[in-house]
């Protein structure tokens, strides 16, 4: 049977302006954009000992996963830095919803983007079931 392999990409249809969108991405979240505006994510240059994995989930209709925000998806950016990033976040007054979190499978936060798109960061790591407690 043929099947699906992968994320081929993530596409976002701004409500206001895609161009200052993909730029709040870029000053924010450090996104390189390249000149056709969107930006190429190379597995290879990831340095995370994880694996190299993507999740793909689906919510119940009536799922708060995604509050506050109502849109009906959540993108998860891999990142190397998150204390890091979420310093950079808070000094430009990015809204943080909550995090960081540690799991067994890496740390995770929650931020909005200025749509109020919900966006969840996560530095992974390899599977540890020690990992449970809270980092925030």
């Amino acid at each position: 049977m043929a099947k699906v392999t992968g994320i081929g990409g993530v596409f976002i249809q701004s409500t206001r302006d895609g161009a200052s969108l993909a730029n709040w991405y870029r000053d924010n979240l450090g996104i390189e954009l390249s000149d056709f505006g969107g930006a190429v994510l190379n597995w290879q240059d990831d340095e995370a000992n994880d694996g190299g994995l993507t999740v793909w989930a689906t919510a119940d209709s009536n799922s708060t996963w995604f509050a506050p925000s109502t849109a009906g998806f959540m993108i998860n950016y891999r990142v190397d830095d998150l204390d890091g990033l979420l310093s950079q976040l808070k000094a430009a007054g990015v809204q943080i919803v909550a995090g960081p979190e540690r799991h067994e499978n890496g740390d995770f936060a929650w931020i909005m983007d200025p749509e109020g798109n919900k966006v969840e960061l996560w530095q992974p790591c390899e599977w540890d079931d020690s990992r449970t407690e809270n980092a925030g």
